[in-house]
């Protein structure tokens, strides 16, 4: 089964992370998160270390640029074979770098492709 890593994952039940947890998780599909706080939502553990991540599949972004920055090179480490790149996250400059490392980009919400079945 394909595993989603929710990146930039918060405990706050009004952040679209948090809700992106519960829908993936309510879809059947295997998720993990990264945040900068540790916690539960939806019986996903939020961890704050990268190490602890394998066999990551897709990973949906929820920081901003400039935050992305010093995460770019723990993600292409991941060797996903996606990123979606949620309203707000869109950074030209990260999407040059994963599609030189042949890592699909997609600019789209990640509630959105659950919610019209489009999330493959």
């Amino acid at each position: 089964m394909v595993k989603t890593l929710v990146f930039g994952a918060s405990l706050n039940p009004d952040r679209y992370s948090n809700m992106a947890i519960h829908r993936l998780v309510r879809n059947r599909i295997e998720t993990e998160a990264f945040g900068l706080r540790s916690g539960l939502v939806s019986d996903v553990q939020i961890k704050d270390k990268l190490d602890d991540f394998q066999n990551i599949d897709t990973v949906t972004l929820y920081l901003n640029p400039q935050n992305q920055k010093k995460y770019y090179q723990s993600i292409l480490d991941l060797r996903p074979r996606r990123v979606i790149f949620n309203p707000g996250t869109e950074n030209p400059e990260f999407q040059e770098i994963l599609e030189k490392a042949a890592i699909e980009v997609e600019v789209a919400c990640t509630l959105v492709l659950l919610t019209t079945g489009q999330y493959s």
